[in-house]
Parts: structure tokens; C-alpha cells; sequence
């Protein structure tokens, strides 16, 4: 064949195949609550899958993480367990709480001091601008532990009535709630991926420039105080929540 006829031949033109991987979204959850109320044996039954047999108090802050593919989607969820005991948490604090997507607050429903405590860890949140628009769910953990149930499920649920956020009852330990655990991290997975932005734009305003924003707090009734009373004058005057999750 002539060189003529080579040049007339038609080369087929080179395809070249892009594969666009969509980012992966993250969301940090903050799991916070008093000492010994099991926040990294939750922690570790849903990113492990398993009941850890030895643990050690957290020191600082324990992390982990787990992908869940949602709706064909894959997100990642971040979880941030801290210390309970204030001598291990101050240097982490401000770092703990930023950039937040979510709280759970874990109580141990054996003992009544670590219930009392919720509206302390609520201030808490409040104190480092965690807004309402982030969700925030509540754990009564240890419910294994039948006998020695001391925090009354109606109590604990009116107390969460009052704070706008829906109460779940279960135990890190027991093998037959390792689908309830998972069930309360996912339904709380589906609301921050249906929320259309990960995070409020934050803004810095000056001192008396009028577009900065007003911060209003409402302090907690009496009747949360019924059911939560503290020994600390500051605590019974720590702020409610109101988030719906």
C-alpha cells in the first residue's frame, strides 16, 4: 500500500478514561460525658465491632473513625472520646470542641450522679459555641446491667423532652445490642449527611460592627433542675439545649 493510501487511512482517535473520585466526607461527632460511663467501650464496639475485655481511663482524647456507605455515598465518621475527669481534659478542651458536626452525651444508667451531670456537659457545649444547629442525642449506657438500673427511663426521658433531643437506651457490652449501638451512630450518620452543609461559614465581626450576630441563652427551668439538682451554684444555672435531631 502506497504512502498516499496510508495517509488516507482513518486512525481511530485515542479515548482516555478519567476517573473522578468524589471526596469522601467527614464528620467529626464529639462523645462526651462523666468518667467510667463507658463513652470508649461505645466508641470502640461501633468502629471495632467488639467490646474491648481491658480498658484504662482515656487520657487526653481517644479517636476513632469508621466509613459507612450511605445511600451510595460514602461518608466517614470521626469519633472523639475525651477524658471525663477535668484534670485530663484542660489542655484539649479548645481543640476538642472545634469543628464539630455532632455530640453525644453518655450517661451510665446505674449511676444517677453520672445523669445529674448531663446539663453540666450541656453547658459545657454551649460554653465553646456548639450552636443548635448541630445535632446532639443522649446514650443511657449499661443497660445490661439490669439490676443495678438506677436512672429511670421516663425520667431520663423527659429530661430529654425538655432539651430537644431523642434519648437511647443501651449497652457497649451486651453482643445482642452490638445492631442497637450501630443503629444509633447511623441514624445519627443520615442526619448530618442530609444537612446540606457540613459546617455554618464562620465569621469574625469587630466589637460594635452592626452585622455581628446577637447570642442569646435561655437558662434552664425548674423543672429540669427536678430531675437534674446540682451542688454547684453554676451548673444549676447552666443554659439548655434545644436541638432536634
Amino acid at each position: 500500500m502506497g504512502d498516499a493510501a496510508k495517509g488516507e487511512m482513518s486512525v481511530p482517535a485515542a479515548t482516555t478514561s478519567v476517573h473522578v473520585e468524589r471526596q469522601k466526607r467527614i464528620f467529626k461527632i464529639i462523645v462526651i460525658g462523666d468518667s467510667n460511663v463507658g463513652k470508649t467501650c461505645l466508641t470502640f464496639r461501633f468502629c471495632g465491632g467488639t467490646f474491648p475485655e481491658k480498658t484504662e481511663a482515656t487520657i487526653g482524647v481517644d479517636f476513632r473513625e469508621r466509613a459507612l456507605d450511605l445511600d451510595n455515598e460514602q461518608i466517614k465518621l470521626q469519633l472523639w472520646d475525651t477524658a471525663g475527669q477535668e484534670r485530663f481534659r484542660k489542655s484539649m478542651v479548645q481543640h476538642y470542641y472545634r469543628n464539630v458536626h455532632a455530640v453525644v452525651f453518655v450517661y451510665d444508667v446505674t449511676k444517677m450522679g453520672s445523669f445529674e451531670s448531663l446539663p453540666h456537659w450541656i453547658y459545657e457545649c454551649d460554653k465553646h459555641n456548639l450552636t443548635t444547629d448541630i445535632p446532639r442525642i443522649v446514650v443511657g449506657n449499661k443497660c445490661d446491667c439490669r439490676d443495678k438500673v438506677a436512672v429511670n427511663t421516663q425520667i431520663a426521658q423527659r429530661f430529654c423532652d425538655l432539651h430537644n433531643m431523642p434519648l437511647f437506651e443501651t449497652s457497649a457490652k451486651d453482643d445482642s445490642e452490638f445492631d442497637h449501638v450501630d443503629a444509633i451512630f447511623i441514624t445519627l450518620a443520615h442526619k448530618l449527611k442530609s444537612q446540606k452543609l457540613m459546617m455554618q461559614p464562620t465569621y469574625r465581626y469587630s466589637a460594635g460592627d452592626p452585622r455581628r450576630p446577637y447570642v442569646v441563652r435561655t437558662k434552664s427551668t425548674e423543672s429540669t433542675r427536678s430531675f437534674c439538682q446540682q451542688s454547684s451554684a453554676s451548673t444549676e444555672e447552666a443554659p439548655g439545649c434545644a436541638c432536634v435531631i
